[in-house]
């Protein structure tokens, strides 16, 4: 078991997000969190960063991140943080491959994770031709392949699915390897923006920070 979970932004700040930490531990009927995240880069998610910090120098939380934080709003936090975020978790697929953004998560050493590795199968995702041709060449489907492709550049896939038989495909992408050639096939799948939202676009900050909580 690997224990992930995130910060709200009504959970922000120091002293709220020291108590949601100690919440959730009692929630979770644990002493420790494996990977702790704000969820989002909006409201005083500096003071939640203080106390997760706090936190994993006490021991309740094993690593910490952030999830969401586009290149300014990450490089921001890394120069002014004790400790580097450990992942940040970031909308990536084939069609939206975060390239600046994983520059500047080497360049610090963060973890890009991926949220969306299927981008809910918009763009027609799981019928893309270039993905397809691919996959069959080694008896796999174009999410295998997807998935393999994020995998190969070094990126932390996390795929949903409820169904058993999907589950186990999406496990099953470890005995085989893309060539070179088709790596680039991939990349070049890239469209560099979002196909859900910009977290840089005022009207979707506001509906973002005006959610229920």
């Amino acid at each position: 078991m690997f224990i992930v979970t995130k910060l709200w932004i009504s959970n922000y700040g120091y002293e709220k997000a020291k108590k949601s930490i100690d919440d959730s531990l009692k929630k979770l009927q644990s002493s420790y969190i494996d990977l702790l995240l704000l969820h989002q880069p909006f409201g005083d998610y500096y003071g939640a960063y203080r106390a997760m910090e706090e936190a994993y120098k006490q021991g309740k939380l094993r690593a910490i991140g952030v999830s969401n934080f586009y290149p300014d709003r990450y490089v921001d936090l890394c120069n002014f943080a004790e400790v580097v975020p450990a992942v940040n978790q970031v909308e990536t697929h084939v069609f939206n491959q975060q390239k600046t953004a994983r520059e500047y998560m080497k360049k610090y050493g963060t973890q890009i994770m991926a949220w969306g590795p299927f981008a809910e199968g918009k763009n027609n995702m799981f019928k893309n031709e270039t993905l397809v041709s691919i996959g069959e060449k080694y008896g796999k489907s174009s999410a295998q392949t997807a998935l393999r492709f994020l995998v190969q550049e070094g990126i932390v896939v996390i795929p949903k699915s409820v169904k058993k038989e999907r589950m186990e495909q999406n496990i099953n992408i470890f005995d085989f390897k893309l060539t070179d050639d088709e790596i680039g096939r991939i990349r070049s799948l890239d469209l560099g923006h979002s196909l859900f939202f910009s977290h840089q676009d005022p009207q979707t900050v506001e509906m973002i920070i005006n959610l229920p909580r």
